[in-house]
This record gives structure tokens, sequence and C-alpha cells, in this order.
């Protein structure tokens, strides 16, 4: 019976195990956390195509070019600054607003596709916690302290809609983000500039 359990969700499995290991390095800020994140999006995408997550499963490809454009600024962004280190940065009131306006925007975008050119059953959980997360992962790529802030928000819906899918190595996966996320916003202000 876990033979089977295992054959039949090892993508899952490895989606999961890649994922809490781009979640260390982001956490202690280790560039390395974008090669794991690249990873971590091709097992999610074959498991969101599989499952009905068609937004989320989107969303995967959109951290593809967010990683290679995080790594690029993590390692440019701080030459250009001639410092070791890109630093830690709060958000800007400007950017907050713009930000808001993107997510929402987004999300009544997504919510639209989803609802009339999909058979989503969770659409508009479905494109909340998309648009949520293409923001958050611009704003870490960025390194903005307030991302993990979004992050706690999407993470938890996001292991409701996950939960009420049966899908339970990502309900933990999920539960584990938002844990780490709270974690990670703490971790992240000890190194404000």
């Amino acid at each position: 019976m876990t033979g089977n359990w295992l054959a039949d969700n090892y993508i899952e499995i490895l989606g999961v195990a890649t994922s809490l290991v781009y979640l260390y390095f982001s956490i202690r800020q280790i560039i390395w956390l974008w090669p794991f994140g690249i990873l971590s999006s091709a097992f999610f995408i074959y498991i969101f195509y599989r499952t009905g997550f068609y937004a989320d499963m989107s969303l995967q490809v959109y951290y593809l070019l967010v990683s290679i454009y995080g790594w690029y600024h993590w390692i440019y962004g701080a030459r250009e600054r001639k410092v070791e280190k890109l630093p830690v940065t709060r958000i800007r009131w400007q950017t907050a607003i713009v930000l808001i306006c993107v997510f929402v925007i987004l999300w009544l975008g997504i919510a639209y596709v989803l609802i009339n050119f999909t058979d989503s059953d969770v659409p508009w959980g479905d494109a909340f916690t998309t648009a949520g997360s293409i923001v958050a992962t611009w704003m870490l790529a960025r390194k903005i302290l307030e991302h993990w802030l979004l992050w706690i928000v999407v993470d938890a819906v996001a292991t409701a809609l996950y939960l009420y899918k049966n899908m339970y190595p990502t309900v933990f996966l999920y539960l584990v983000f938002t844990v780490i996320a709270v974690v990670g916003y703490f971790q992240w202000k000890k190194n404000l500039s």
C-alpha cells in the first residue's frame, strides 16, 4: 500500500523536497535558492497540470523566469552596489500601491480566465494564490522584506485549497511554507539595511 502511494506520488514528493531546500536557502539568503526554485517549479508544473490547478501550473513557468531574474539580480545587483551581498530593504509606499493594484488586476483577470475557459472548481482561490505568488516572488527577487508577509497569507489560503483537493504532501508543504514565512520575516528583519 505504502509502496504504491510512493510510486504514484514520487514527483510530488520530489517537488516538496526541492521546495523545502529552496525555502531553507531563501531564509538564509543563500543564492542557491534560485536553482532549487527552478527544479521545484519543474516538478510542480506536472503536479498542477495533473490535478487541474491550471493557474498554479502557469505560475510555475513564471517562477522559472523569476528564478533566473532573481539569480541575476542577487549577483549583479550586489555588484552594482559594490557590496558582497544584496541588502534586504523595506517596501516603499509607492511600490506597495503599485503592487496592490497589480495583485487585484491579476486576481480578477486570472479568475475570469479560470471561470470562463477551464473546468477549475476553485477559480477564485486558485487565482488569489496565483496573483499573490506572482507579486511575492517579484518582491523576493528584489529582496523586499514584506514579501514574507504576503507569503503568509498566500500559503495559508493555498493550504486550504490543497486540503480540499486531497493533495496531502502539498498540504504539508504549504503548512511548512506558512510557518517558515513567519520565521523568514523575522530572520530577514534582522538584516535590514
